[in-house]
């Protein structure tokens, strides 16, 4: 998922000119600043979200027979690479399966063949919290194994001194299932807005629709 752009302090000076570049991005912004978004682009759609923190312990996750929950190494690059096309968001943010493969931060689930069944990783990380990610292929769903790999990256990143985080649409009820299962819990629910083409002399430019987390994407957890 893309990162929102943040909007604090006062509207009073923002013109539409001055928004333009954050059209077709994501935006978090208190609702003083709704009535100057709303003058800077054609289209302005709200996402509800959830925000949790890790604050329990995760539900036992046995591993089934066959197969091994791992920290990810430079070799599953092809593996990575090799996942469904809805998952490239996974890898994304470290620039692509090699970056991930090699990061240190992400934990998967391995059959013997050395195929990736489900990849947790920390998809932003900030000087006090790793918010995680997780994909599950579809072939492999209700076997706990994302969940596995969760509970995995989350120990991981404890032990590294940060706080497990977790941000899904509130309409996702599968992530925020996970979420509860591995000990997760909520903390805040906030709106951020997709933008859409700027309005300029009247006119929006040309431009698609803003990028970020698909359905597919965050269903897959």
């Amino acid at each position: 998922m893309e990162a929102s752009n943040v909007l604090r302090g006062t509207p009073d000076a923002l013109t539409p000119e001055a928004l333009a570049p954050l059209a077709h991005h994501y935006i978090d912004a208190p609702a003083r600043f709704l009535p100057a978004l709303h003058s800077a682009f054609q289209r302005l759609t709200p996402w509800e979200r959830m925000v949790w923190t890790l604050q329990d312990k995760p539900h036992p996750t046995p591993t089934p027979r066959g197969l091994t929950v791992r920290r990810l190494e430079p070799r599953d690059a092809p593996a990575l690479a090799a996942l469904d096309p809805d998952a490239s968001w996974i890898h994304d943010a470290w620039g692509g399966p090699a970056g991930l493969a090699s990061s240190g931060h992400g934990w998967a689930a391995v059959d013997r063949a050395g195929d990736l069944l489900a990849v947790a990783s920390t998809h932003f990380r900030g000087t006090r919290y790793e918010d995680v990610s997780v994909f599950t292929r579809s072939d492999h769903r209700r076997l706990h194994l994302g969940l596995a790999c969760v509970t995995a990256l989350c120990a991981d990143i404890t032990a590294r001194g940060h706080q497990p985080s977790w941000n899904c649409s509130t309409l996702n009820r599968a992530s925020r299932l996970l979420a509860w299962t591995a000990g997760f819990r909520l903390v805040r629910e906030y709106v951020h807005h997709a933008a859409g083409s700027p309005i300029w002399n009247g006119l929006p430019t040309p431009g698609g629709r803003p990028s970020g987390e698909t359905a597919a994407a965050r269903g897959s957890r």
